[in-house]
């Protein structure tokens, strides 16, 4: 029985700097391309294991040399991943990122493998993995009958990160005890504008039916706990971020761990906004997850 079973996506990342901000028909002189193992669920998964979770992975890679190395990679990390799927008939994902000066990124994703996952493949090679899991982590880079379908088989804590946006249906979010969007993903689930008034945030979070918290990231401000009618903000600390790809997933992993050590919602968010900024002191994705070791030393 692990700890976290992690329900999502497997790619190989190719990430390059930029000088400014994508814009529609630009053309940029970008730094070196560099390839590195990502995916959001893998990353999730390596920011837990690094913490020193038991961790099992459920995702599907190609049947090529891409798939090879992501396997070998988590492994070596120590994610179990005898629920990874191996598909001859597609890619291994894939995710482009354009890092930008402040550390800043915009990341296309091509599906791949994470797209062809399918609800009855976690039935065959991974129900008694997430039954048994003190909690399933999910997202949405792969589909969303995956999703529900880990969900109706988690009987631990559910904790869904709403990334990439796109509608939840209501069974998903009664399902859900922690949802994790930043303000644009809360935005959309909310069907409201994009804002960054906190109060505005808040009242949206309030609005969202089902889980008993709803944590939404900030970035460079910290994020905002939204639990029993009230909201904490949690502050960034300070750091010089130079890529913040991997944060986001850092900061999920790192709520998942506090959780799972039974601290309060708000402190175990404390700790993941001390885990996330350290990533963002580093180059690159699985790169840039610091280990336990690192975030106590730190702070």
């Amino acid at each position: 029985m692990s700890d976290v079973a992690v329900v999502g996506s497997i790619n190989v990342d190719r990430s390059v700097d930029v000088p400014v901000a994508l814009e529609r028909g630009a053309t940029l002189l970008g730094g070196t391309v560099l390839r590195g193992p990502g995916g959001k669920g893998a990353n999730q998964a390596v920011a837990l294991a690094r913490l020193g979770r038991s961790v099992a992975m459920i995702g599907a890679v190609g049947a090529d040399a891409d798939g090879d190395w992501m396997i070998d990679t988590l492994d070596a990390e120590g994610v179990d991943t005898r629920g990874v799927r191996r598909l001859a008939e597609v890619a291994t994902g894939q995710a482009f990122v354009f890092v930008e000066p402040q550390g800043e990124s915009t990341i296309v994703v091509a599906a791949g493998a994470n797209g062809a996952l399918k609800p009855a493949m976690l039935d065959e090679v991974a129900s008694e993995t997430i039954a048994s899991a003190r909690c399933v982590l999910a997202q949405q880079e792969v589909s969303a009958d995956v999703v529900e379908r880990a969900a109706e088989l988690c009987t631990g804590m559910f904790v869904l990160n709403p990334a990439p946006a796109r509608p939840l249906s209501e069974a998903l979010l009664a399902r859900v005890d922690v949802l994790v969007p930043n303000r644009h993903e809360l935005a959309g689930i909310a069907g409201r504008p994009g804002t960054t008034d906190l109060h505005a945030l808040g009242g949206m979070a309030r609005n969202v039916r089902g889980p008993r918290a709803v944590v939404v990231t900030l970035g460079d401000e910290g994020a905002l706990v939204v639990e029993g009618g009230a909201e904490t903000h949690v502050p960034a600390v300070p750091v010089t971020a130079v890529d913040a790809t991997a944060a986001g997933d850092t900061f999920c992993g790192a709520l998942v761990d506090g959780l799972l050590e039974g601290k309060s919602t708000v402190a175990a968010v404390e700790w993941a906004v001390r885990a996330a900024a350290l990533a963002t002191e580093r180059p690159g994705a699985m790169a840039s997850i610091p280990t336990r070791a690192e975030v106590s030393a730190r702070w």
